[in-house]
């Protein structure tokens, strides 16, 4: 009798579950929702470092086409940046040593202190590149009283450049771009740990020199480091080949427990992580530092480009390199993922499904649809603009298909070129509602199908009208 009363109730909780139904597996809410920004942040300002300081500030300078001067701006946003006053805090010498070829300033905030680094040639040569150090005292550098700290005193008296600094473990370090008299190359890559903030601490280690083809396009150059931590990693990027088009990045990976002044510890990608891009029109990215969003949730890539391929003489003489900034995703083995220098105009986003938390909508063979690890990055990122149909409606365009947009046809969500007709407008253009699942994310109603929404179902995106919780889950989005 007592098993029969067992089976008796395990058969009515069986039966109320089928009539209520089981709501469907839910997503968390994205660590790092969707930020975007409006690219270029600042037109012919090269070698860009932002940083965020404690105070809500952000700091952002540059070096400037005339390579004679050190300017600073200062913004609550990032994108603020763009038209903030600018100052100069620092003018090139007459004469002498720091006299020319102003270059690649950083600025850090080191024991209640400001520091620049920054690279300067010679009145009597201009190509005997050292690296300085600016320290000033005051809260805002803008106003702060600025004093020469003097030259960053290296193994050998040789072209050097391109000095950052970054604490991992409570250890403060150096690298920079140096030219090693051994070697057959322009600039190798060094690092060693600071006593303070303009001296360096034992033997500069070398971590890398360019040797693979894309290192050494037109000049052989490892240069501009600038480090990133993710979790139990450290990820150094730096720039490789001539400051043309051929101008790329390339990585450095290390524990972050190791010893990083052993070159062991690191290991160099096989092939650049972020290069020019014919289809976005961006050319060269490179020289780039690490900032974080306004909410702290995000990290954020800064480089420098051109928006054009063929230059006429020297690169360097060229001025119009800009400023640009886009949002750096993690895969899931905590690598980062820099996608593809974006178009101009604002960034895209990543919209992840609310019930498949590790699925993004993606284009595969201009089917849209949601997947896993996406690969390349770019297949799922979309631009949010108006909508082609206007009247508060938004169209998906997207990164790496600029004119492509998200639409449907047959109610099977696609991926295509923009033809000019209302029909494509309309089938393109949809209602960005509050998550039907869930107010905190994205549901995107049809423009000409009204209650019709897009939704996955089989992986694939339709858009359907949703009825069921299973189906308004299905049609509910996260930006990231």
């Amino acid at each position: 009798m007592r098993r029969n009363a067992v089976r008796l109730l395990l058969a009515v909780l069986v039966a109320l579950t089928a009539c209520l139904g089981t709501a469907p597996a839910q997503a968390a809410v994205p660590d790092s929702p969707a930020v975007t920004y409006t690219n270029p942040i600042a037109e012919k300002r090269a070698d860009p470092h932002i940083f965020k300081h404690t105070d809500g500030y952000y700091y952002f300078t540059a070096t400037v086409p005339e390579y004679d001067r050190i300017v600073l701006r200062r913004a609550t946003t990032i994108q603020g940046l763009s038209t903030a006053s600018e100052v100069t805090i620092w003018t090139k010498h007459t004469s002498g040593v720091m006299g020319a070829h102003i270059w690649a300033p950083e600025i850090h905030f080191i024991d209640d202190k400001w520091y620049v680094y920054f690279a300067a040639g010679s009145t009597s040569d201009i190509w005997a590149i050292r690296m300085y150090v600016l320290e000033g005292t005051g809260a805002n550098p803008l106003t702060a009283t600025w004093a020469e700290k003097g030259q960053i005193k290296t193994t050998w008296e040789s072209f050097s450049l391109d000095a950052t600094t970054f604490v991992v473990n409570g250890v403060r370090y150096l690298a920079w771009a140096q030219r090693n008299p051994s070697e057959n190359n322009n600039t190798s890559l060094f690092i060693a740990k600071l006593s303070n903030p303009w001296t360096i601490s034992g033997t500069p280690a070398e971590l890398s020199q360019p040797t693979l083809s894309w290192e050494t396009i037109g000049y052989k150059v490892n240069e501009g480091p600038a480090l990133i931590q993710h979790g139990s990693k450290v990820f150094m990027t730096y720039s490789a080949s001539a400051t043309d088009a051929n101008y790329c990045l390339g990585m450095l990976t290390a524990s972050a427990t190791a010893d990083l002044t052993n070159p062991a510890s690191w290991t160099k990608s096989s092939t650049p992580v972020f290069q020019s891009s014919a289809a976005t029109s961006q050319y060269g990215p490179g020289h780039n530092s690490f900032t974080v969003s306004e909410d702290g949730k995000s990290d954020i890539l800064v480089y420098h480009d051109r928006s054009y391929k063929d230059i006429s003489g020297d690169p360097l003489n060229d001025p119009n390199r800009r400023t640009r900034v886009q949002k750096v995703y993690w895969k899931s083995d905590g690598t980062p993922d820099f996608g593809i220098p974006v178009a101009d105009g604002v960034t895209p986003q990543r919209l992840s499904s609310y019930n498949f938390a590790d699925r993004f909508v993606r284009h595969w063979e201009y089917r849209a649809r949601i997947e896993a690890n996406v690969s390349p990055l770019a297949d799922s990122q979309f631009r949010v603009v108006t909508g082609l149909a206007g009247t508060g409606t938004v169209s998906l365009e997207s990164a790496n298909f600029p004119g492509y947009f998200l639409r449907h046809k047959n109610f099977e969500v696609w991926l295509e070129k923009n033809d000019g007709t209302s029909a494509f407008a309309s089938d393109a253009s949809f209602y960005r509602r509050a998550g039907l699942a869930d107010s905190a994310g994205i549901s995107y109603e049809s423009y000409n199908y009204p209650g019709r929404y897009v939704r996955h179902y089989n992986y694939l995106l339709n858009v359907q009208t949703p009825s069921t919780s299973t189906d308004r889950a299905d049609a509910t989005f996260y930006a990231q």
